[in-house]
């Protein structure tokens, strides 16, 4: 198996396996680090385990090969199809870091707040222990952000990159970007993202950092009952 498929099952079983619950088929990060779940193989037994781990009423996000098929013990809450990029060039680096800084901690409240607007994707109290996380402040307010997220080996995603929509338009997203692939090259990792597929305008950014595309999945969120 290649390490970037069932890439949240390979993130928490060998990198961060630290942040992992769970055991036999089924694992979890901790709740306030991310939603993210997974199983060993999309099967009856791996539904089964995923749902003995979260528990009745309990929400798993899934990253899938395929659409979600129905299931009398799970109820759909939301999804898309969700594509896997892989940058394999060198493209780009930002010399100039002045207005970069790096996150941490003490700034989770403005990040989660960031997120919670412009919704990049999940990101909880303690999302940001993952990786390095790197921001932009205006007038000393947090208004662009970039960082790392699922980390496999030779493998660290790129993730949350989110501008506040006052600020669109001046390269905030690019330059984070570039920074964080930046750190994960120097690492000797490979940058992977993932991106809904109706995201035009980001799958466009993306390109033109010299990601392609690697394969076509699914985000699902599920609630056990």
């Amino acid at each position: 198996m290649h390490p970037l498929d069932n890439v949240i099952w390979n993130a928490l079983t060998t990198r961060q396996a630290g942040f992992a619950q769970g055991s036999g088929e089924s694992r979890r990060f901790q709740a306030d680090v991310s939603p993210l779940t997974a199983f060993a193989e999309q099967s009856a037994s791996g539904y089964r385990s995923l749902g003995q781990l979260i528990g009745k009423n309990g929400v798993a996000g899934l990253f899938l090969d395929h659409p979600f098929e129905p299931r009398s013990d799970w109820e759909y809450l939301a999804g898309a199809p969700l594509l896997q990029m892989v940058c394999t060039t060198g493209n780009g680096h930002v010399s100039a870091k002045a207005q970069i800084v790096e996150l941490g901690t003490k700034d989770s409240p403005e990040m989660l707040e960031l997120t919670a607007l412009t919704k990049p994707g999940p990101f909880g109290t303690r999302t940001h222990e993952l990786g390095t996380y790197l921001g932009i402040r205006q007038d000393g307010k947090l208004v662009a952000m970039a960082g790392e997220r699922l980390k496999v080996p030779g493998f660290t995603e790129v993730s949350a990159v989110c501008t506040h929509p006052d600020h669109l338009g001046k390269g905030y997203a690019r330059t984070l970007m570039l920074e964080v692939m930046h750190c994960i090259r120097e690492r000797g990792e490979t940058p992977f993202l993932h991106v809904r597929q109706d995201n035009v305008r980001a799958i466009e950014l993306y390109k033109k950092l010299g990601f392609s595309e690697r394969k076509l999945g699914h985000y699902a969120v599920l609630r056990n009952i």
